[in-house]
């Protein structure tokens, strides 16, 4: 078991990296140790598990079902590992962060600085942009993305949900009238941030889904001033629930539709898979993902 369990993990390693010589280099060892480890991997499993050619490895059917095994256990044994090192000292080191500019006022700022009154000796570097990082080029140990994520080599956890309102400037819906159902808003303005799909859901009192497509009146690259511009009456938005709380209150916007519901996004932490600090960035996204829902 234990030759299988190091075949196993050697065999990861070739498919992340793309070749025998690049993971040899990885695990200090020499390419055709590598290539024996996989290769008696496929005899005792009876199927292929790479094609090889002269130019590049990719996986067969069965290698790749393997794989997504195979990336489970030693996701396991590593987060293991850092849980039990981690007790064994206090946190220290720096932390580089980047997230969503609109998140400097709302609830997970919160949260970062109660992790940072837990672990006064990690330091913490804030990147707040609505433009989205590219974490390798960066160095960035962790990002906070929204919405569903594409596919890539990063690895993820889904931290919580982020409740959004359909929202607009009294002018806008004085001058218009109250819209009386979802299909009437496809032909309104709207406000649009250049990160985000084109396309807006809504969900009834029934729990019908409701998609359109929207052609934005204006576009910007920052939730903060896509909320500005809807109180000025410019279009309809559909900012974070409590980005607009005291602008409700305060009767400067109005929510829309309100027995409907915006479909909420998804908010992950979003890390490097070889993060030079893994522990201290796990220790954070157990942090985060582990606190009440936020609202």
């Amino acid at each position: 078991m234990i030759d299988e369990l190091r075949a196993l993990a050697v065999f990861a390693k070739t498919t992340e990296t793309g070749s025998f010589r690049a993971a040899a280099r990885a695990l200090g060892l020499a390419p055709s140790v590598v290539s024996h480890h996989v290769s008696q991997l496929e005899s005792r499993l009876g199927v292929a598990l790479l094609y090889r050619s002269t130019r590049r490895l990719s996986l067969t059917p069965d290698g790749q079902a393997l794989y997504g095994h195979a990336q489970a256990m030693l996701q396991a044994a590593e987060t293991g590992l850092n849980e039990l090192a981690g007790r064994a000292a206090e946190p220290a080191g720096t932390l580089r962060l980047s997230l969503p500019a609109f998140f400097a006022r709302g609830p997970l700022t919160t949260s970062l600085a109660a992790f940072s009154r837990c672990h006064p000796k990690v330091e913490l570097e804030l990147d707040y942009s609505d433009e989205k990082r590219d974490l390798i080029r960066d160095g960035i140990d962790l990002a906070i993305r929204i919405g569903e994520l594409q596919d890539s080599a990063l690895k993820s956890r889904r931290l919580f949900d982020m409740p959004r309102l359909l929202v607009a400037a009294p002018s806008l819906l004085d001058a218009r009238g109250e819209p009386a159902s979802p299909a009437e808003l496809a032909d309104w303005p709207w406000l649009g941030i250049r990160m985000r799909a084109k396309r807006k859901t809504l969900i009834d009192a029934a729990g019908r889904r409701h998609d359109f497509a929207i052609q934005p009146r204006i576009t910007a690259n920052s939730v903060d001033a896509a909320c500005q511009l809807a109180i000025a009456g410019c279009g309809l938005a559909t900012p974070p629930a409590f980005l607009v709380e005291n602008e409700l209150a305060a009767g400067q916007l109005r929510v829309v539709l309100p027995d409907c519901q915006v479909e909420a996004l998804g908010v992950y932490a979003v890390w490097p898979a070889n993060a030079a600090r893994e522990s201290l960035t796990l220790r954070l996204v157990r942090f985060l993902a582990e606190l009440p829902p936020h609202q």
